[in-house]
């Protein structure tokens, strides 16, 4: 006996772990989605926090930011000295397209992020597991994906392919910076221009349960730090990065509107990028 085919309405979403949704949010609704997660890399255990506060402007603009704060514990080297606030976003996302999977139409969105460096980024003293901004604005352009499509059983498969560009300015250096520079220092940095990938998929087990899966892909440009130190000329260079991960999931939704999400990023050593391993948990409320 054939199974009938899945509703849209009878699948419920929280989002995979990393993709952001194609989908504005309707005009006068919010969205708050609160992730606490725990970055794990070599000596560094870095526990952090990140929030978006997304409003719906018109039925095609959201606007929204989002905040994040964290800790770093450093074996053999100094803690944080408390929680930190990091960097924060200031976005603008524009629907071209509304989903109807029926007609074989996806999601399509263009995005703006303005990254503010409210975060510390230099003047860290004996504590560099202090910095967690880069005292740099970021400009990033984005470009979001989101479709529906029927597994041969019927359940729902949810896919997006987001696609993002960053561009950074410049900023001024002080001493012990994230940039790697030491005591003494003075002089600018600039950190590298970067591009990002994100395959997504989410899976519908039962109206209430979902298996998501993220594959991820980052490059990062040189970044640069130039000045001098007690008087003789510095030159820091990071080199290029790539780094391909992946985002396991599960999500379980109470209803169409609240849902949790675990998972895990896993990615493997890289070009300039050490291994790491971030579980997270996030809460996904809209009203």
């Amino acid at each position: 006996m054939t199974q009938a085919p899945q509703s849209p309405d009878d699948a419920w979403w929280t989002g995979p772990m990393l993709a952001n949704s194609a989908h504005t949010l309707p005009k006068g609704h919010m969205l708050i989605e609160s992730y606490l997660y725990d970055a794990i890399s070599g000596s560094t255990n870095s526990v952090n926090s990140l929030t978006y506060l997304l409003y719906g402007a018109t039925d095609r603009l959201t606007l929204g930011l989002v905040p994040t704060a964290g800790h770093n514990s450093v074996r053999g080297g100094e803690d944080s000295s408390g929680i930190q606030l990091g960097d924060t976003q200031l976005r603008a996302q524009y629907g071209l397209t509304s989903l109807d999977a029926a007609r074989g139409i996806p999601d399509l969105a263009i995005a703006l992020i303005e990254t503010v460096p409210t975060g510390r980024h230099d003047r860290l003293g004996t504590r560099p597991s202090d910095g967690f901004g880069n005292g740099a604005y970021t400009t990033a352009l984005a470009f979001y994906s989101q479709m529906l499509f029927w597994m041969p059983n019927g359940r729902l498969l949810r896919t997006r392919l987001d696609l993002s560009q960053s561009i950074s300015r410049r900023t001024a250096v002080e001493d012990v910076s994230v940039y790697g520079t030491g005591t003494g220092f003075r002089g600018h940095a600039r950190p590298g221009n970067a591009f990002s990938a994100d395959l997504a998929f989410e899976y519908s087990l039962t109206r209430n349960w979902v298996l998501a899966l993220d594959v991820i892909y980052n490059h990062g440009n040189e970044a640069i730090a130039r000045g001098t130190r007690n008087g003789r000329p510095v030159a820091l260079n990071s080199g290029t990065s790539d780094s391909l991960g992946f985002a396991p999931a599960v999500e379980f939704s109470w209803t169409p509107n609240i849902g949790v999400l675990g998972g895990v990023r896993i990615i493997p050593k890289g070009h300039n990028v050490p291994a790491s391993l971030t579980p997270a948990i996030a809460i996904n409320y809209v009203l």
